[in-house]
């Protein structure tokens, strides 16, 4: 990213459907250790009774893993935040949606995140003057280098003002 483009971000950060160049890859700065509080939190919030997520002794004894696996909607909102901070935020006008969802290999407790965005495509809206639809293809890793989670994303965009 050319350095006069960080004078051009959103007063929040976020940089605007203009910057963004199909084909570059953010590998953003942010990392997260996940917990068994976080695991816990999210998966009792949401009335998520998996002892896959909430019992070690039921993974101990009774899974191949061993030990209780992140939830895998936490381990998506976690990728998708780390990102926000430092690409959208003050931008986005919405989430369109969320394809190609995978976790090819376990989150565990202790694991530390972190996370890469590619730009796959942008165009303008044809139904709003000053927006674009970015898709996005986000990538969660481990301190292994793991893939541990992936997505598709189209988010609609501001355009910077003009």
């Amino acid at each position: 990213m050319a350095q006069d483009t960080e004078l051009r971000r959103h007063k929040r950060g976020g940089l605007y459907f203009d910057d963004f160049v199909v084909g570059h890859l953010y590998e953003h700065p942010l990392t997260r250790t996940v917990t068994q509080m976080d695991n816990m939190l999210f998966s009792n919030m949401t009335l998520n009774p998996q002892p896959l997520h909430i019992d070690r002794h039921f993974c101990e004894q009774e899974t191949e893993w061993g030990q209780p696996l992140m939830n895998s909607l936490f381990t998506l909102g976690l990728m998708i935040g780390i990102m926000v901070n430092h690409l959208t935020v003050g931008t986005t006008i919405a989430n369109l949606g969320m394809t190609e969802v995978k976790f090819p290999h376990p989150l565990f407790e202790g694991d530390t995140v972190h996370v890469t965005t590619e730009v796959i495509s942008k165009r303008e809206s044809t139904s709003r003057p000053g927006a674009g639809i970015v898709e996005f293809h986000h990538r969660a890793y481990n301190q292994d280098n793991k893939l541990v989670a992936e997505c598709r994303r189209q988010v609609f965009m501001r355009m910077r003002p003009r």
